[in-house]
């Protein structure tokens, strides 16, 4: 019997590779069909279970509710296992399952009954939301979701606040015994029974089982409604699409949206310790600890090397982009994210537009995030992370959280236009060229012991607290709020030059020669039209003409006071910000302040984002760059 299994094995595998490279999947398919075009496959997930490295899977136009487990990898970058949406169609791949049948109960409140067995082994209606850093706010919450027309209802912490009359969000609440499970629900002015009524029944939509499914590509989709489980740095992190500690996947030109938690996740491996660590420092240190002696070590070889990007991903109440340990080496550039956790039934510390712990060696960059309740949040050992050319505006409580990190890091040509533009509780950062319209929070960090890591590397070489300072700022523009002041108080030096403080804001004492204007008012507008996101301002080239400003090199920026290392390429190369947000090259000789160069005299308007998740190309973003300036 043994070696029949092996001959049989060898029979598939040859097989295997004499077919086409390309399986082909359709709503009209049959997944006891080859998988060509004219004869397609009808499951994703069983194109899946036949696709070897090197092969294409192309779905074509229609609505698939499935949970994609791809069962293997590629064998290289050049060697991928690739899943794509056919060229012009529109593919969607959902969590959910549509349900009819619901009965009137009274006025806008509808009731249905379902089997247990409708959902398999997994019900979401009884799956509650919980884990190291929750706070459920004196209530529960579970993973499943109702969607009225594409919308969903919020969940009511009990039957009672259902049976009220509906509000303009509609509600439902859910009860869940051996047999049955019965949903309650508001659906203003309509009958269920004749509009689209879908509820979670899956706890992701593509998410490997195992880890080390390495070199996937996911491009063109739109995947939607994920009964997604809080992710916190401590435990396996599952996301409406996620990569399951590994290496080199590409998610890229994808609609991700309404995962209940978290929408990307680059996160960690799961194992007996998930959710163990009290809500520490040293608990998350033993995390990775853990991740080092796991059978797929966390090291440069095995780890991240992922690229995200050109995504929009809206509608996730955690994060949506999510990852500890996972999320470096990586790019993660021209996302679209906004409206992260805006309906704050639950709270935790682990929610963001992109919340990531050691981005190690990672570019985040030409990325939209809007509309979260904190645009970027850099958690524990971000060394040799870059954050350029991103635009963030109307965040909750800030644009950019940098926590408990030892550096270098550079975050340099970005546009920060919400109330709170940084809160930092970090050393050995590198500001430049930032266009940043809110507040400055600095603060130490003595309680916690944090990591920072050899070169390029994600062994760890010590931990340390945070004392603050060790910053840099060069040639950024301020307006209103405090300005760089509150780093008068800081323990470790801090180097500033070059930057311009606009209508209040003010200089720290520790900048020699600042332009400071408090009068002036650059009018700072954001417009949205029909094609994307404008900006319009005033800008006085005078604000340029008095000094000559440094252009910002890794000479000038110097070494991380804690790690002793230098502000450098993930490559060891020398770091020049010599271009500016659209791209255009910088006068090296005297760069101009702020992100955008020599951008003219007088009332302008510049576009900043195509609200497309950054479709068009860096010469296209660079050509659009400038409006009637």
């Amino acid at each position: 019997m043994k070696t029949a299994v092996i001959t049989i094995a060898a029979i598939v595998a040859g097989a295997a590779g004499a077919r086409a490279a390309e399986l082909h999947v359709a709503p009209q398919g049959n997944d006891s069909n080859p998988g060509t075009r004219a004869t397609p496959l009808r499951t994703i997930q069983h194109a899946a279970e036949l696709a070897q490295p090197g092969d294409v899977i192309i779905v074509h136009e229609g609505v698939y509710r499935e949970r994609i487990n791809p069962p293997r990898g590629g064998a290289s970058d050049a060697k991928r296992i690739v899943y794509q949406a056919a060229p012009g169609e529109k593919v969607e791949i959902k969590g959910s399952e549509v349900v009819k049948d619901w009965v009137q109960v009274q006025n806008d409140v509808w009731r249905v009954t379902l089997p247990n067995t409708f959902f398999g082994g997994f019900n979401p209606y009884r799956d509650l939301i919980h884990g190291d850093w929750f706070n459920p706010k004196g209530r529960e919450h579970h993973t499943g979701a109702v969607y009225l027309n594409g919308q969903w209802l919020i969940e009511a912490a009990k039957l009672d606040d259902v049976l009220q009359p509906a509000g303009d969000t509609g509600l439902w609440f859910g009860q869940v015994d051996n047999e049955r499970t019965t949903l309650w629900a508001q659906f203003k002015g309509v009958d269920p029974n004749e509009q689209l009524v879908e509820i979670n029944v899956r706890q992701t939509v593509f998410y490997p089982d195992k880890p080390g499914r390495n070199y996937l590509t996911v491009r063109g989709f739109v995947m939607r409604h994920a009964a997604t489980p809080w992710a916190p740095p401590t435990a396996e992190q599952i996301g409406l699409i996620g990569t399951h500690w590994s290496r080199g996947w590409i998610i890229e030109d994808n609609v991700i949206s309404h995962s209940v938690c978290s929408g990307i996740a680059l996160g960690k491996h799961g194992d007996q310790f998930d959710n163990t660590s009290a809500n520490t420092a040293e608990g998350y240190v033993k995390t990775i600890e853990r991740a080092q002696a796991h059978p797929i070590p966390w090291t440069k070889d095995n780890i991240g090397h992922h690229l995200v990007r050109n995504n929009v991903v809206s509608h996730c109440e955690q994060a949506g982009i999510v990852g500890s340990l996972g999320p470096v080496f990586c790019v993660v550039s021209g996302n679209t994210i906004h409206d992260i956790h805006v309906r704050r039934l639950f709270t935790g510390a682990e929610m963001a537009g992109i919340k990531f712990h050691a981005a190690i060696d990672t570019e985040i960059s030409h990325n939209h995030i809007y509309r979260t309740t904190r645009g970027l949040w850099l958690d524990w050992m971000a060394q040799g992370t870059r954050v350029t050319r991103n635009l963030f505006h109307d965040n909750i409580t800030e644009d950019l959280f940098v926590e408990v990190n030892h550096g270098p890091f550079v975050v340099d040509n970005n546009v920060f236009l919400s109330a709170t533009t940084l809160l930092d509780w970090s050393e050995g950062g590198a500001y430049a060229h930032n266009l940043m319209a809110g507040r400055i929070v600095p603060r130490p960090e003595l309680r916690r012991l944090t990591p920072f890591h050899k070169p390029h590397s994600t062994d760890v070489a010590g931990l340390k607290n945070i004392v603050g300072g060790d910053n840099r700022f060069y040639n950024n523009i301020f307006v209103g709020a405090n300005g760089l002041s509150p780093y008068d108080a800081a323990s470790l030096p801090v180097w500033m030059d070059g930057n311009v403080f606009l209508q209040g804001a003010t200089p720290s004492k520790h900048e020699r020669n600042p332009l400071v204007q408090p009068k002036a008012d650059p009018a700072l507008k954001l417009v949205e039209n029909a094609d994307g996101f404008y900006l319009e301002l005033t800008f006085d080239q005078r604000w340029t003409s008095p000094a000559t400003r440094p252009l910002v090199t890794s000479e000038l920026l110097g070494q991380a006071a804690i790690p002793q290392l230098p502000f450098e390429q993930p490559d060891g190369t020398p770091i020049r910000i010599n271009t500016d947000y659209f791209g255009q090259p910088r006068n090296e000789a005297n760069p101009t302040t702020g992100p955008f160069e020599n951008p003219g005299n007088g009332r302008l308007t510049k576009f900043l984002s195509s609200g497309l998740a950054g479709k068009r190309s860096a010469k296209e973003r660079s050509q659009a760059g400038s409006k009637g300036g």
